[in-house]
């Protein structure tokens, strides 16, 4: 490992080296992604192309979030490769739930025109009883499963205004990880959702002619927080 940021930071000023590796730190080990204003890095294009090499060497790459943040993910062939070699991050159980959560606090509300773009920032949780109601899992295993994908980063805690009047527990939204998707694992993404959400639909029949071969969700393992092409177009 050390070899590769050895050689990725080789012909950098000690000064440019220590704002690589400081915006490193902090896309790499942050919860939430950074604003560009806190670092160098980020908001200079020359030293933030430095700050690309050094994270496509270890597989990884920005992800631009919004227009002033920045986090990052694996990048786009690695997250192919995973999905081909069968690594998964997440139990059948966890994925199954957290797909459930996207459904109900982005899916249907972006299809109701409340929530817009690709963003998975939403105003509209879900709560345990409602994920009870349209699910087959066994009841026993929400609970324990969305603990798990809090502890991951892939949901959150909903704040209490945030909350319908009428939910007794806590209610859930996407977490920040999720952020770690890049254009193009968005993408896939929302086309599942679409696929599990409303199969019989005219998008969902237009989304599968596009598609060669059923492809995975990025979830597994993009959206890893321990841790989807580059977006070098972004990154300029």
């Amino acid at each position: 490992m050390s070899a590769v940021f050895d050689s990725a930071l080789a012909e950098l000023n000690e000064r440019h080296r220590d704002e690589v590796l400081a915006a490193f730190a902090a896309l790499e080990h942050g919860r939430e992604p950074v604003p560009e204003a806190q670092l160098l890095a980020l908001r200079d294009a020359t030293v933030r192309r430095d700050l690309q090499r050094l994270l496509y060497r270890l597989g990884r790459t920005l992800v631009r979030v919004g227009s002033t943040h920045w986090t990052s993910g694996f990048r786009d062939d690695v997250v192919a490769r995973l999905a081909a070699e069968g690594a998964t991050a997440q139990s059948r159980i966890d994925r199954a739930v957290l797909v459930l959560v996207l459904v109900h606090s982005v899916a249907i509300p972006r299809s109701q025109g409340l929530v817009s773009g690709d963003s998975w920032t939403s105003a509209h949780p879900t709560s345990v009883d409602e994920l009870t109601r349209y699910t087959q899992l066994p009841r026993g295993e929400i609970r324990p499963a969305l603990q798990r994908l809090r502890a991951a980063g892939l949901v959150q805690i909903a704040p209490p205004r945030g909350r319908s009047a009428v939910t007794d527990g806590p209610a859930y939204l996407p977490g920040p990880a999720l952020h770690r998707l890049t254009k193009a694992a968005r993408e896939r993404l929302e086309h599942e959702l679409i696929l599990a959400a409303a199969p019989d639909s005219p998008l969902a029949a237009a989304i599968r002619a596009r598609r060669p071969a059923a492809a995975p969700a990025p979830v597994a393992a993009a959206a890893d927080p321990a841790t989807s092409t580059t977006e070098r177009n972004e990154d300029t």
